[in-house]
C-alpha cells in the first residue's frame, strides 16, 4: 500500500485541488466582508463623517469586493490548470493590493472618526 494521497482523474493530487478550492472560497469571503463593509458605511451606520468621505470609503470597499469577486475565479483556473501541466505558479498582486486598499480605508475611517 503506497504512503502517497491518491490523485484525481486529471493527475493533480486531489488535496492541492481542494487547496485551490479553499482559497477560491476565502477570497469570495472577503469580497462578501468587504461589500457588507460597503453597504453598512453607505446605508447603515450612524456616521457623522462628511457626506464624501462616507461616499469614497465605500465606493472603495464596493470597487476592491467587485475586483476580489473577479479575481477569484480567474486565479482559481490559472492555479488549477498550472497544477494540472505541473507548471509552476505565480505570485499574485491581488493580496498586495487588498493590503493598500484597506489600509487607506482604515486611514479613512481615522479622518473621519477625527475630524
Amino acid at each position: 500500500m503506497s504512503a502517497e494521497a491518491p490523485e484525481s482523474g486529471d493527475g493533480v493530487d486531489y488535496r492541492f485541488t481542494l487547496a485551490n478550492e479553499r482559497t477560491f472560497l476565502a477570497w469570495i469571503r472577503t469580497a462578501l466582508a468587504l461589500l457588507a463593509g460597503a453597504v453598512a458605511v453607505l446605508h447603515l451606520l450612524p456616521l457623522e463623517w462628511d457626506e464624501t468621505l462616507r461616499t469614497v470609503v465605500g465606493l472603495i470597499l464596493a470597487v476592491l469586493a467587485a475586483v476580489v469577486t473577479v479575481y477569484a475565479p480567474l486565479r482559481w483556473y490559472r492555479v488549477q490548470r498550472a497544477m494540472r501541466r505541473g507548471e509552476g505558479l505565480s505570485m499574485s498582486v491581488l493580496p498586495l493590493v487588498t493590503t493598500f486598499a484597506v489600509g487607506l480605508v482604515c486611514l479613512l475611517v481615522l479622518v473621519g472618526n477625527l475630524l
